[in-house]
């Protein structure tokens, strides 16, 4: 029955071409405006560690004096962490695994006669960085956790960066000058660019950063390399970065199960609440917190309150079309009362015309998608063109080209319940009189 209905919406589609172009014209625009804000968002809250994340936490202290008042639109120095408050945490191993890390920008000067010093953007960190986030290798590893406590000159360098300074051979154990210093290579990471860079500090480009280099955090402090993230204080500052009121490292720990993410709660309020009682901390140790990856992503609000108007925006646009095309419909189908009357008369059933008429506003709906799969392309294409970090996202992926033309469907087939139900009301004796 389904091929007959479907020839049957075909030659009624094509009886009057231009309301059905009316038609698929509307649905391909909501659903083109619609799909494009909902893939921007979808690559913009997506998990920048499938697999891995649910491990993954942020914990945070409220070292901040009780007479501080956060500014609306300043950094806040609560976010991130103290130099002897990230050491604590990272040399007390309550968890599996644990790293603090800042972000850094370096003078790499090559030993290659053909290419001038350039900077690249990476990151400060402590050894355990790369095992819990899961850093893929081409060449060597990271380095070991006593380089840390020996402030090694040891470096591990992205893929990227690592074939410009040396071509395609094996960079490990070679030296490279960053800044003033020369490093040597332990490690080249192939290139690993999770979406957001969760890690990295909230000022940060966060959807268009891509580290090039990794040192050790204690090296990077003895050579007092400069910081590229936010560094805030709530006293005066000398520019000493171990200060207690100075914030700028981030700290990341690995928990495997329930009873560590408990554990490891608990040891964030008996460390703030042995601070309170030092004189060091003034507020209450229950401030402190212990976000997962993805909730400490919300918790940012790394998607700009822009995207989301323009997804509202675009959704509620979907749904005029949605209302245009029910008037269009319903115009439609009450059109062909005589002929829904001679099949009633006929023998058809009300549930045959009710699958009739969703039959031809699915066939609506496909060339609707197929329509509003080029408009979002457009419109992504645009969006790509903006100087915003995160347009290069804009991207379509399999699942949103899937989603396109199933929205597309649904929203015709839930427009076209109202149509088809009138449709089937329609009592045959008073339409065939007319005849």
């Amino acid at each position: 029955m389904f091929g007959y209905y479907l020839d049957l919406a075909l030659r009624s589609l094509k009886r009057n071409k231009v309301l059905t172009a009316l038609m698929v014209l509307a649905i391909g625009l909501g659903i083109g405006a619609s799909m494009t804000m909902v893939t921007v968002l979808h690559v913009m809250s997506g998990d920048p560690l499938p697999g891995r994340s649910g491990e993954i936490y942020y914990p945070h202290l409220d070292p901040l004096p009780l007479d501080y008042h956060k500014s609306e639109y300043g950094p806040d120095p609560g976010v991130n962490f103290s130099w002897p408050d990230a050491m604590a945490l990272v040399s007390a191993h309550r968890a599996e695994r644990q790293a603090a890390m800042a972000g850094g920008h370096l003078l790499v000067k090559p030993e290659r006669t053909d290419l001038r010093p350039f900077y690249v953007d990476g990151h400060y960190t402590t050894a355990d960085f790369f095992a819990m986030f899961g850093v893929p290798f081409v060449h060597g590893q990271g380095w070991a956790a006593s380089a840390d406590g020996a402030r090694e000159h040891v470096v591990v360098l992205s893929e990227t960066l690592g074939r410009k300074l040396f071509g395609s051979a094996d960079a490990t154990g070679r030296m490279v000058r960053l800044n003033d210093t020369d490093f040597r290579v332990v490690g080249v990471a192939a290139d690993w660019r999770p979406q957001p860079l969760f890690y990295a500090d909230a000022s940060a480009r966060v959807f268009s950063a891509a580290d090039q280099f990794f040192v050790p955090l204690s090296a990077a402090l003895d050579l007092k390399f400069d910081t590229s993230g936010n560094v805030s204080a709530w006293s005066s500052f000398d520019g000493d970065m171990k200060s207690p009121t100075v914030t700028w490292l981030q700290v990341w720990v690995q928990l495997k199960d329930s009873t560590q993410v408990a554990a490891y709660r608990q040891f964030l309020i008996d460390y703030s609440t042995n601070q309170k009682r030092l004189g060091r901390f003034e507020r209450a140790p229950g401030n402190a917190h212990l976000y997962g990856l993805m909730e400490w992503l919300d918790h940012q609000k790394l998607v700009p309150a822009d995207v989301r108007l323009q997804l509202w925006l675009a959704l509620g646009f979907l749904l005029v079309c949605m209302v245009n095309i029910v008037a269009l419909l319903l115009a439609k189908f009450l059109r062909r009362s005589g002929e829904v009357s001679v099949r009633r008369a006929l023998g058809a059933r009300r549930r045959d015309i009710f699958q009739q008429m969703g039959v031809e506003s699915m066939v609506i709906g496909l060339a609707g998608g197929v329509l509003g799969l080029v408009i979002a392309q457009v419109g992504l294409w645009s969006v790509r063109r903006r100087p915003d970090d995160y347009a290069h996202l804009a991207q379509m992926d399999p699942s949103m080209l899937i989603g396109t033309l199933l929205l597309a469907v649904f929203a015709s087939m839930l427009a076209g319940l109202l149509p088809a139900w009138r449709a089937c009301r329609i009592t045959p004796a008073l339409q065939l009189k007319t005849l």
